[in-house]
C-alpha cells in the first residue's frame, strides 16, 4: 500500500509563506552557453524555453527600474581556483577561462551598468561579494532563476535566505537536466527555503515598484 503523498506528508509542518519586500532585483544564475549549445557536456533540453522566461523578465525589470544581475563560471585553465567542487565535478572544466561556453547568450547579455558576479562555486553569494552589493542597493527580495534549479539555483535561494533577503524562485525562468531533479527541488524550496512563483507573479513583483510610485 503507497504511503501519503510528498504533499499530505509535508502538511501542517512545512506552511509558512514569505511575502515579497519593497525593493526587488532579478538574479539571473548562470544562463550561459554551456547550457544551451547542443553538443555541449551540460547542454539540457529545457533551457531555451527558461532563457525565454529570463528575457522577458530582464525586459520587465529594466522598464521597471529594478536591477538586474548577472552570476556566470570561470575557472583558472589549471582548476586551481575551483577546490573540492572542481575535483568532483570535472565537468566544470566547460568553464576554463576563454572557454565559449562561459558567454552569456545574445538574447540576455548584461547592459552596461549591470552587475556581473563570476563565480567557481554553486552560490552565487559564495567569495563574490554579491550580498554586500545588493545591501548597498537597499535590496530586501530576489527573484531568482537560471540553471540548474537543483544546482546553483537552490545553492544561491539557500544563501539567499541565509542572508536575509526574501528569495523568490521563478519556476518556469529555471531548468535543470531531468524533470524530477527539476520538481523535488522546486518542491523543497517552496517548503523550507523559499517562494517559488510562476513568471506571470514575478512580473507582478516587478510592476509593484513602479506601481507604488
Amino acid at each position: 500500500m503507497a504511503g501519503p503523498s510528498a504533499s499530505d506528508n509535508y502538511a501542517g509542518v512545512y506552511e509558512g509563506r514569505l511575502q515579497p519586500g519593497q525593493r526587488p532585483a532579478l538574479l539571473i544564475v548562470d544562463v550561459v552557453a554551456a547550457y544551451l549549445a547542443q553538443g555541449s557536456a551540460l547542454f539540457m533540453e529545457t533551457a531555451a524555453a527558461a532563457r525565454d522566461c529570463n528575457v522577458r523578465l530582464a525586459q520587465a525589470a529594466r522598464a521597471a527600474g529594478v536591477p538586474v544581475v548577472f552570476t556566470n563560471v570561470r575557472y583558472r585553465k589549471d582548476g586551481s581556483d575551483g577546490g573540492v567542487f572542481y575535483r568532483k565535478a570535472p565537468v566544470l572544466q566547460t568553464f576554463v577561462e576563454g572557454s565559449p561556453l562561459g558567454a552569456f547568450p545574445p538574447e540576455l547579455t548584461p547592459m552596461p551598468g549591470e552587475q556581473v558576479f563570476t563565480k567557481q562555486y554553486p552560490s552565487a553569494f559564495f567569495g563574490t561579494g554579491l550580498a554586500e552589493a545588493l545591501r548597498a542597493q537597499g535590496i530586501d527580495t530576489l527573484l531568482i532563476t537560471g540553471y540548474s534549479t537543483s544546482g546553483c539555483v537552490r545553492a544561491s535561494a539557500l544563501d539567499a535566505m541565509q542572508y536575509g533577503f526574501i528569495p523568490l524562485v521563478v519556476r518556469e525562468a529555471c531548468a535543470d537536466r531531468h524533470p524530477a531533479p527539476h520538481e523535488a527541488n522546486l518542491f523543497d524550496l517552496q517548503a523550507k527555503y523559499a517562494e517559488v512563483i510562476s513568471v506571470a507573479e514575478a512580473l507582478a513583483v516587478i510592476g509593484a515598484p513602479t506601481r507604488q510610485a
